[in-house]
């Protein structure tokens, strides 16, 4: 007998029920922290997935060495992830390699499962050469210099966004990002902090610019990863305009616009049914040589959406480049401030309305090239990045989760606010320690190294 996940959809309501099993009452709600890191041996090449000194070889490690399980896609598959708990290691396009952290109450537990997670690498990457990057995008490869990670939906983005945007392969290939995933109580909860989070997210891409370097220069932007994402795919990527309308929304709102956009694959058995530019809209209605849309299809599809604030089992906040180790947790501490107590929700929806939506799209090329120092309407982003900051830390204040010493969860705040009060991104504080006039990758693997 078909699971429920493998039987065929017969209707759109069928659509919702993913979104509605997500709800949680506050009491279970928690947040979950990807981070990506790039992988360079000690003259500034990229690690392969491949080989004896691969990413490969450093998930086999894992395994042996700290009870992780392997992850294949099917039987005969490569190892393309990892898994112990609720928690799983998991690997970008270009193998860059993911921390998808477990679902966790507090910030002071995210800050001590990633340092874990670092410890556990550290005498299999000094082993293999290997040093991990916390920078948004690769600072030495270039595209041609980087292997694809043999995962079907890669092979089938491989080809197909290419045709949608001039960036497809430098997002899968270079790009790094720490993203949280936060919970919802309901419909309405979700879709409040969905539009909340939509309009500040390119100022908290502003607060966490950390890509000043390409091909082994200094570019004179503050984040390429940012710039990257303006030309990929604008079916499935952006700050969703119809989320910025008046008129209410639910959920359902959400699908019709997922429900448009073309499909990268089905797979069936281990093997890839290809169905690019068709919308699950149409496999749905008409199936695909021979296929049915099933539960599994959907998921599936949903999780091929790329916008900056993503709707799905959590709301995924998208928008930040990768960082150093005393800034990854502030990612994660300043969206729980934000979304997870009612005053600070309440304030950070007042400031949001404050955003149009014409002056967000404006604003994402000059917050690429300077961060806090862009314009964002007719204030700096820097000014709405203090209020962004000021906002979260009442939340977290009142929130009043305390470490074994004490403290709250501000305290991962607090790298943020020094460097926001000197309107300064960690591009910029990274470029200060920079000498232009030096060889960049011994500069580059001595500050940017996790």
């Amino acid at each position: 007998m078909a699971s429920s996940n493998s039987a065929p959809l017969t209707s759109l309501d069928q659509l919702l029920e993913p979104f509605h099993e997500a709800q949680k009452p506050r009491a279970r709600w928690k947040i979950g922290t990807e981070a990506e890191k790039c992988g360079v041996y000690s003259d500034g090449s990229p690690v392969p997935y491949l080989g004896e000194r691969g990413v490969a070889a450093v998930l086999a490690d894992l395994v042996k060495r700290h009870g992780w399980f392997e992850e294949r896609e099917h039987q005969e598959g490569d190892v393309i992830a990892l898994r112990r708990g609720d928690a799983s290691v998991t690997l970008e396009p270009g193998a860059q390699l993911e921390l998808s952290g477990a679902p966790l109450t507090t910030i002071h537990e995210t800050c001590s499962e990633f340092r874990a997670h670092l410890r556990e690498l550290e005498d299999i990457s000094e082993k293999l050469d290997i040093q991990w990057l916390g920078l948004g995008f690769h600072p030495f490869a270039k595209t041609e210099d980087l292997e694809f990670v043999p995962k079907l939906r890669y092979g089938v983005m491989r080809q197909y966004l290419p045709t949608r945007g001039k960036n497809g392969l430098d997002m899968m290939l270079r790009t790094c990002t720490v993203q949280a995933n936060l919970d919802y109580a309901n419909e309405e909860d979700a879709i409040r902090k969905l539009r909340v989070s939509l309009r500040l997210q390119p100022i908290v891409t502003a607060m966490f610019a950390n890509s000043p370097f390409v091909e082994g220069k200094i570019t004179g932007e503050r984040s390429h990863r940012a710039r990257v994402w303006l030309d990929v795919d604008n079916d499935r990527s952006g700050l969703l305009d119809f989320a910025w309308e008046d008129s209410p929304m639910g959920y359902r709102r959400y699908i019709e616009w997922v429900l448009d956009v073309p499909m990268f694959l089905v797979k069936r058995d281990g093997k890839v049914v290809h169905n690019t530019g068709q919308t699950f809209r149409r496999y749905l209605a008409e199936g695909w040589q021979g296929v049915r849309a099933t539960q599994e299809d959907w998921v599936t599809h949903v999780n091929s959406m790329f916008p900056e604030v993503r709707l799905k089992r959590t709301l995924e906040m998208r928008g930040a480049d990768s960082l150093p180790t005393d800034l990854v947790c502030a990612l994660p501490a300043l969206w729980k401030g934000l979304l997870y107590e009612d005053h600070a929700l309440a304030a950070a929806e007042s400031l949001a309305s404050k955003v149009r939506l014409e002056d967000a799209k404006n604003a994402r090329a000059d917050i690429a090239d300077h961060a806090l120092r862009a314009k964002l309407g007719e204030r700096d982003v820097g000014e709405w990045a203090s209020d962004v900051l000021r906002i979260a830390q009442g939340g977290l204040e009142r929130l009043s989760n305390l470490n074994k010493s004490g403290e709250d969860e501000r305290i991962h705040l607090a790298r943020l606010e020094s460097m926001v009060n000197k309107g300064q991104s960690p591009a910029d504080a990274l470029l200060e320690k920079i000498d232009p006039k030096a060889p960049l990758v011994p500069q580059v693997l001595a500050h940017a190294h996790l």
